[in-house]
């Protein structure tokens, strides 16, 4: 959530921002003008509610000295309903300019490029050779069905199209997968929790899921406005949401494997096939709180997390820096990873690490007080490490053999009692 503060004061930076972001023009003026509306109408509720005070005062006086205070009452009764209109109107003009505040992405970091979408973001880096293969390779999926440990035949018919079973090896080496993670975060410094798989419509708000995107959601349909998470970045962020931490408590770092579910809205067509985009799948999530001034270095820090993994899998990949266009709501800058899927013959995104600056630290009060005692907001980071379904797709097709079978990367074997190849 942006600081109504922070826009008044900087309108010509602010209409910068804004335009970064491909916003209407007329946005801007339209919350200057609610935001000085709002203002003028609590400068005069207040002065309002000191004249009555001063009448009421006025009133007590009369009575104690038994003269009359009719006059007085009924001129306290009139300045009583003109605080009710300026009331009720300035409630009508705060919840407008709440509705547009909370429903307009993060300001971006200077250091993000413009650009209209994902064909505009830039390239930081590879790593890792492409594998050459002298046979003809085949797709995940079918390598999955074809071990007989992949099942979405079975996924279908229990559940719906999008959700799959893991069997044998394949339940064991995702399992494998995120053990993995969840140790090589320990070592970086990461505590491990086990969240809730469901999280309150505050929560959801407190990192910007909520109100914008509520159709990307499962909402559990009684009164109590469980959510199913869309990721760990919810119950991780919200962990601490309205509470003030001391300065010698950061930066915190945080780590859990979840379950993820998804609608999927709006991308009906897309990866209807494979492990890419799923209603549900597991990934290993890593969160921070940090004081504003080292955010951006503990962003690059995150990135280097999840790059660790991938080197350590020995997995090719790349890392792509967002565009302004592409860059997700709560946001301030992002990098993507994306990793090698040698039957698309292409890069596709496994995880994606952002600074969010103090954007879910407003919307979910999430503070510190430094040395001097001043509270202030922490700066939230998130990012995956990595996306677990996304990670058995790319061992699958770049660790395939000629005879169908797979290797499994050497970083594994012990976490899969020594297995080196699923055949």
């Amino acid at each position: 959530m942006l600081d109504i503060k922070k826009i008044r004061q900087n309108p010509e930076w602010t209409a910068q921002k804004f335009a970064l972001r491909h916003l209407d023009a007329e946005l801007l003026p339209e919350l200057l003008a609610l935001d000085e509306a709002r203002r003028e109408m609590i400068v005069k509720s207040e002065e309002l509610k000191a004249q009555r005070n001063a009448a009421s005062d006025e009133i007590a006086n009369l009575k104690k000295n038994k003269e009359d205070a009719s006059l007085a009452i009924a001129e306290m009764q009139e300045v009583s309903k003109e605080i009710k209109d300026i009331d009720e109107q300035l409630a009508e003009v705060e919840e407008k300019l709440n509705y547009q505040l909370v429903r307009i992405p993060n300001f971006l970091d200077d250091s993000v490029a413009d650009g209209a979408d994902e064909t505009e973001n830039v390239e930081q880096r590879r790593w890792g050779e492409i594998p050459n293969f002298d046979f003809d390779i085949k797709p995940h999926w079918e390598i999955g069905e074809n071990l007989d440990i992949l099942d979405w035949e079975r996924g279908a018919k229990v559940t719906g199209a999008r959700f799959l079973f893991y069997k044998g090896a394949g339940a064991k080496l995702e399992r494998a997968i995120y053990n993995f993670m969840l140790d090589e975060h320990a070592k970086e410094g990461y505590t491990e929790m086990i969240p809730p798989y469901m999280v309150n419509q505050d929560s959801m708000f407190g990192t910007g899921q909520y109100p914008k995107f509520k159709e990307d959601t499962f909402e559990l349909k009684d009164d109590r406005g469980f959510v199913l998470i869309p990721t760990a970045e919810v119950p991780l962020t919200n962990y601490y949401r309205g509470e003030i931490l001391d300065e010698s408590q950061l930066p915190v770092y945080l780590t859990a494997m979840t379950p993820c579910f998804r609608s999927e809205a709006g991308s009906a067509g897309r990866d209807t096939r494979g492990l890419i985009r799923l209603h549900q799948f597991h990934k290993v999530e890593m969160v921070k709180l940090s004081k504003p001034e080292n955010s951006l270095d503990e962003l690059e820090k995150m990135t280097a997390n999840a790059e660790n993994i991938l080197q350590k899998l020995g997995l090719p990949y790349r890392v792509i820096e967002l565009c302004s266009g592409d860059t997700g709501f709560s946001s301030a800058k992002t990098y993507d990873l994306e990793v090698w899927i040698p039957a698309q013959n292409t890069y596709r995104e496994i995880s994606s690490c952002s600074d969010c600056n103090d954007f879910q630290a407003r919307r979910a009060q999430i503070r510190y007080r430094d040395a001097e005692g001043k509270v202030n907001l922490v700066h939230t980071l998130n990012g995956s490490g990595l996306a677990v379904g996304r990670t058995v797709a790319a061992i699958l097709e770049n660790y395939q053999n000629v005879d169908g079978s797979v290797t499994v990367p050497e970083m594994l074997r012990p976490y899969m009692g020594g297995l080196e190849v699923i055949q």
